[in-house]
């Protein structure tokens, strides 16, 4: 195979940005994407590897596939001015063959003197300023509302009924049920008869006008 260089793995984010806190150590994550046919091999490396951690800091990608990659900086003691960090790291790859382990890789493989197919790819390194915290006052609005929601909830639920196992209760419950029907279809009837005659009073004195007028008018 002749050696030649170009993408083979993708990387997100293609920066490794740190909330950076003093005395506290942090993580960020790599995502490699292998979107070729062929199995990937990759090596991270950094110019600053006693305050990094890598995990694992090699391996192989499979064909149509992800990877993930944990970094971690130690704890540091002082920010640097203006929090600007030099650090820099680099993702070697290179296409192996399928038979290829991780326990196998080497730093020769991602040489084009090796006359693998080999990309690199620089990732600086970024301190951000860490997330703010929620307050204990937003903590405990966010808590009263939940409490809220919740007891709202609960009192729009009704308790099961509860059906009677006495056969005669049971035949009152029902008979109950029909008067209580009964009535509501009495009512709901009656609104209806009134609503009509309602209609007929407005409607048929101004239906008598129109016919009165025009007998006067044929007269």
């Amino acid at each position: 195979m002749s050696s030649e260089s170009r993408e083979l793995l993708g990387i997100d984010p293609n920066e490794l940005r740190f909330a950076f806190e003093l005395k506290k150590q942090i993580s960020c994550s790599l995502h490699l994407t292998n979107r070729t046919d062929q199995y990937i091999a990759f090596k991270v490396k950094t110019t600053s590897p006693k305050k990094y951690c890598v995990r694992p800091n090699n391996g192989i990608v499979a064909p149509r596939s992800t990877f993930d990659v944990l970094v971690t900086m130690q704890a540091q003691r002082e920010a640097p001015p203006d929090m600007q960090c030099r650090d820099k790291f680099l993702v070697q790859s290179a296409v192996v063959s399928q038979d290829i382990s991780p326990k196998d890789i080497n730093g020769d493989m991602f040489t084009k003197e090796s006359g693998n197919v080999v990309d690199e790819v620089k990732l600086q390194v970024v301190y951000a300023p860490p997330s703010k915290p929620t307050s204990v006052n937003e903590g405990s609005d966010q808590e009263s509302l939940g409490s809220w929601s919740y007891q709202e909830t609960t009192r729009e639920l009704a308790e099961p009924e509860t059906i009677p196992s006495d056969p005669l209760a049971l035949i009152l419950k029902l008979m109950k049920e029909e008067k209580n029907f009964a009535v509501q279809e009495n009512n709901k009837l009656r609104e209806e008869l009134v609503s009509g005659l309602y209609l007929i009073l407005i409607i048929l004195p101004s239906f008598v006008v129109k016919i009165f007028t025009r007998c006067f008018y044929i007269a």
